[in-house]
């Protein structure tokens, strides 16, 4: 008899970062399963001060419920222009986390409407955390360099509207209208999970 594999846990109750994720992991020799899917509680304190004590927090809230194999993360985004506004407060930053995501980047164009071309840089940063079996933690970042646009450029994707109107350095189109092949490759949450996907490949 074939021997089950190991449940690897996804941390996290926004389904477009949850489909980020497996865009890269799709292919890992692990059971992958959301938080969603155990109906595990979803609610935790991301309150640390960096994306890396709000992924720790994470992956140990979602750890301490199965047992199992577990990755979580924290992202955000850090605008010149809004210096010490956004970051690690992102999604609660502005029309805050109840808003819905056009609610939200409205607010957010509309702060920024006035801020020129040449001011209006930022990046992308992610931290995941990865709890094993025993215990052990490890830690993987990403961080994409781009700017703001005015205007949303693509439709916007679910649970992370931002998406839409940041064009990462080295391309023409946002987020949000790249391929998935592209934006994996380029993303800041696409090059920590690259990091996960390697790690997970090695262990099988």
């Amino acid at each position: 008899m074939a021997q089950a594999m190991e449940k690897l846990v996804i941390g996290t109750s926004n389904l477009g970062k949850f489909r980020e994720i497996m865009e890269v992991m799709h292919d890992v020799p692990f059971d992958v399963i959301s938080s969603k899917d155990l109906d595990l509680n979803n609610d935790v304190v991301e309150d640390g001060e960096t994306y890396e004590l709000n992924a720790r927090k994470k992956v140990d809230h979602y750890f301490e419920q199965t047992g199992f194999l577990t990755l979580a993360e924290d992202s955000g985004i850090v605008v010149d222009a809004l210096a010490g506004e956004l970051g690690v407060k992102t999604r609660r930053w502005g029309a805050g986390e109840n808003a819905s995501d056009e609610e939200w980047i409205d607010y957010f164009l509309d702060v920024l409407k006035d801020v020129p071309e040449e001011k209006r840089t930022a990046r992308f940063i992610c931290c995941a955390a990865m709890k094993d079996v025993n215990g052990e933690i490890q830690i993987f970042n990403g961080v994409t360099e781009g700017v703001l646009t005015h205007e949303l450029r693509a439709p916007i994707y679910k649970g992370l509207p931002i998406s839409s109107c940041f064009i990462p350095t080295g391309f023409e189109k946002v987020y949000a209208a790249l391929s998935i092949e592209e934006k994996n490759r380029v993303s800041h949450r696409g090059k920590a999970m690259h990091a996960v996907r390697d790690v997970l490949k090695n262990r099988a």
